[in-house]
């Protein structure tokens, strides 16, 4: 006998990539090439408290405030909620779909 699901079943193994399902043409595709941040952590560490709550990390900023400013969204709440939802915009903020996401704030 075939009963009703009554809780929602995640799969257990699958693979999946972003990187595959950002468009080739896509705006933010273009501009990933030209964006490094790979030494801003560094330059900006003296700016960053050791106590109190954990900040934003700058490249993560940066790449969301791009995606705000090129794609037009004005909230910066919306633009959490956003690169949340959206896997391309996921993608350009280097977050993964690994593991629970916190909720993003900026």
């Amino acid at each position: 006998m075939m009963g009703e699901r009554l809780v929602m079943q995640e799969s257990l193994l699958y693979e999946f990539r972003l990187e595959d399902h950002v468009p080739s043409d896509h705006l933010l595709r273009s501009i990933d090439c030209f964006v490094d941040c790979s030494e801003l952590r560094q330059h900006l560490a003296g700016f960053y408290s050791t106590t109190g709550r954990p900040s934003v990390d700058p490249e993560l900023m940066i790449r969301m405030l791009l995606i705000g400013y090129c794609l037009g969204i004005r909230s910066e709440r919306r633009l959490c909620e956003e690169v949340h939802l959206n896997l391309t915009y996921s993608w350009f903020c280097r977050l993964g779909l690994e593991g629970k996401q916190q909720r993003l704030r900026i």
